[in-house]
């Protein structure tokens, strides 16, 4: 689980298959093994993963500045 940082949606929370490194937390629940970063952990917690019939759906409570969407014309914000 990890912060995706980028594009036009502007940050939102994904997941990827990683191995897990020394700065991570594992969790491992239901038989499955989620890898987060210790520090974002602290930043995001808690963090909910659901899936349902659209897929995998994360929520947390990391606050995302709505005051850009990553979608202006000349591709910045301002």
């Amino acid at each position: 689980v990890f912060l995706n940082e980028g594009g036009w949606g502007g940050p939102s929370l994904a997941m990827a298959l990683d191995e897990p490194k020394d700065s991570d937390e594992v969790y491992e629940i239901e038989g499955f093994k989620y890898i987060v970063d210790k520090d974002f952990m602290e930043k995001a917690k808690p963090v909910k993963i659901d899936f349902t019939s659209y897929g995998f759906k994360l929520s947390s409570s990391i606050q995302f500045d709505s005051s850009c969407s990553g979608c202006a014309t000349n591709g910045s914000c301002g």
